[in-house]
């Protein structure tokens, strides 16, 4: 049996299109929607709003975790470009969205990531798409179970939730041979992201089940650039996937 295993695609739908090729199945980590690229401040839902040189203040002013500032910012673009919002972002979501799940290879197995939107997915999900969140799939014989969505920091994300209900979809699984999610276990080396020079959120509930249930597989994304892709935690092999909107290729599990 052999999986494919992407996250972070922020809207690259050409390579997503081609990421199951091989593999029996493909599954996504979450994280779809592009807002904002920060390699290249020309791509996302924000500049086609604002423009690329409001895209490069605001990079800069998150980089500098100014994000009372980023928001003020923002306040005041949307303001000026006198629309609403949540109508604006919703197109555009949905644009994005209307893509990417066309580019689903079957069967796809999904869960959410923090930029996502989770209400908008029962409209753009196909036959063949499955959609985890707490919940699990055997596949070759082997348990998977999904965790989506981010915890609660200060950027405020779409789906960023309290610790309090991300632990309670962790408890929901139980033991799972493949432990799927979009954020990693709250180890240093695998929430600190060396070009942001900062600390992702991680998740502690996630490392007490590790801990707890030894799953022979933990994978996750969220962080672009780690100091560490792959660490054991006990007999657990943690693997960061990698982010697909830069790599354009999957992580291939085999068994």
């Amino acid at each position: 049996m052999r999986v494919h295993v992407v996250s972070d695609v922020h809207g690259n739908a050409d390579d997503l299109a081609r990421a199951g090729n091989g593999a029996d199945a493909l599954i996504c980590l979450g994280d779809l929607v592009l807002f904002l690229d920060y390699a290249d401040h020309s791509r996302g839902i924000f500049p086609d709003l604002f423009g690329v040189e409001n895209a490069d203040r605001l990079v800069e002013l998150r980089t500098a975790r100014r994000f009372d500032e980023a928001r003020d910012l923002g306040r005041r673009l949307w303001a000026e470009l006198d629309v609403d919002r949540e109508t604006a972002i919703e197109a555009a979501v949905r644009r994005q969205y209307a893509e990417l799940f066309a580019a689903f290879p079957a069967p796809t197995y999904a869960t959410y990531g923090n930029v996502d939107i989770p209400r908008f997915w029962p409209d753009f999900a196909q036959p063949g798409t499955t959609v985890l969140d707490g919940e699990r799939v055997e596949l070759g014989g082997l348990v998977f179970g999904f965790v989506g969505g981010g915890l609660r920091t200060p950027m405020s994300t779409p789906y960023e939730i309290s610790d309090e209900e991300y632990a309670a979809k962790v408890e929901a699984l139980g033991d799972v041979d493949v432990l799927c999610s979009h954020i990693p276990p709250d180890v240093p080396e695998l929430t600190y992201d060396t070009v942001a020079r900062r600390f992702e959120r991680g998740s502690r509930a996630l490392l007490d089940a590790i801990r707890r249930s030894r799953p022979r597989y933990a994978l996750f994304g969220h962080v672009h650039q780690p100091l560490a892709r792959r660490m054991r935690i006990g007999s657990t092999e943690c693997v960061n996937v990698g982010h697909f909107a830069s790599t354009g290729t999957p992580y291939a599990l085999e068994w």
